[in-house]
């Protein structure tokens, strides 16, 4: 504000003048760009995920991965089973079939307990548009195969292949 009250033939001015494209003091003499200091709404991704592999989701046409989005149409599924199930005889049963075997030979039914462990990993791979991309999902039971395949299935039929 270099004149507080312009006259016509007057010249009385209120201190320096500055030029008028020039900003006043503390701020930025040209725009931020767009998306600067303020938080902005996050990309569309065409609605709600219709399925969830790991890391991979498929939100309408596109399969969104870390590295990045792949065409759903076309879109080649694979799942590889990469755990094992090992079972064995709990500590536990070992003891109660000790102590009861000293009084009936019944103890040694608690030989008969079994402990069934899963452990590893399901690989699922994605390839469409010549990109591919591979996720490993934890397989703590023994049905996490068959439902991951169920998954896979459906994304073959939304695939169209």
């Amino acid at each position: 504000m270099s004149k507080p009250y312009p006259q016509p033939g007057g010249n009385p001015q209120w201190g320096p003048g500055q030029p008028p494209a020039t900003p006043g003091y503390g701020y930025p003499a040209y725009p931020p760009p767009a998306g600067y200091g303020f938080p902005q709404q996050p990309p569309a991704l065409g609605g709600a995920p219709l399925l969830a592999l790991g890391d991979i989701t498929v939100v309408g046409d596109q399969i969104f991965t870390p590295a990045g989005t792949l065409p759903l149409r076309g879109a080649i599924w694979n799942a590889t089973d990469l755990s094992h199930t090992e079972e064995k005889i709990p500590p536990h049963a070992i003891v109660l079939a000790i102590v009861f075997f000293v009084f009936c030979l019944l103890g040694l039914f608690f030989l008969l307990m079994k402990e069934k462990k899963t452990t590893g990993y399901i690989q699922v791979s994605v390839t469409s548009a010549g990109r591919h991309h591979s996720t490993m999902i934890p397989a703590h039971r023994q049905d996490a195969f068959p439902a991951v395949m169920a998954q896979v299935a459906y994304a073959r039929s939304l695939s169209g292949v």
